[in-house]
């Protein structure tokens, strides 16, 4: 296999996207530029047709992962960071909504427009909880599960908890529906129906519990489904 070393110097990837601008650039030299280095017999330039060789599309490296990567001989643990943390910069900068910390949240819309870059497309269940103060600003949010979720693992104790430490008034649960269906299941209900009872009790208001899709959500409170 070719070196980058052995390859004229005004055609290497660094040197091309000097000159020639950053979109001219093909897949496998900007994976190559990120890589930095290749390894014994492969050019950081082979190593990227090798992690390309392995999904359908570039719109496939939004869905890798670390234990992908660990699976592709030559790229170890420092180049799994570094094109891990590439593709979550990129992900970060689409995003309709960069961020929710410290804003006031009034309606399922705009916790809908910043979740769904962020869980969206998950090919598994997230659940987070969003922790709110008086006036109903954003203090701070949690990952607190991943997998189906089911009363067994979504025990308002976990979510509570975390209220308490950072001195919450209120709560919205949030997770997202892989298959594209935003509208809650019976397990959905359930756990609502338990997180509304535990809040009442322990003095954290509980405000709402949104279902998300890439495309779509669904808002127990907009839906009027549950007595808030």
């Amino acid at each position: 296999m070719v070196k980058i070393k052995d390859i004229p110097t005004l055609d290497r990837p660094r040197e091309r996207l000097i000159n020639y601008g950053v979109e001219n650039l093909s897949n496998e030299e900007l994976l190559a530029i990120i890589f930095k280095t290749g390894t014994k017999g492969e050019s950081a330039k082979d190593l990227g047709v090798k992690v390309l060789s392995k999904i359908d599309n570039i719109k496939k490296l939004n869905d890798i992962n670390l234990e992908f990567l660990k699976e592709i001989k030559g790229i170890g643990m420092s180049k799994s960071c570094d094109l891990l943390a590439a593709i979550e910069l990129g992900k970060r900068i689409n995003r309709e909504v960069d961020t929710i910390k410290n804003v006031k949240l009034t309606s399922a819309d705009l916790v809908y427009k910043y979740y769904k870059d962020k869980i969206g497309d998950k090919l598994q269940e997230y659940f987070y909880a969003i922790y709110l103060d008086s006036g109903k600003k954003v203090i701070g949010d949690k990952l607190l599960f991943i997998g189906t979720v089911n009363y067994s693992l979504v025990h308002p104790r976990e979510i509570f908890k975390e209220a308490y430490l950072l001195g919450a008034s209120a709560i919205i649960c949030i997770h997202n529906h892989p298959g594209g269906n935003p509208l809650p299941s019976k397990q959905d209900y359930d756990i609502t129906k338990n997180l509304v009872e535990a809040s009442k009790i322990l003095g954290v208001k509980f405000l709402d519990h949104i279902i998300i899709t890439k495309k779509n959500y669904y808002s127990f409170l907009e839906n009027d489904d549950i007595n808030f």
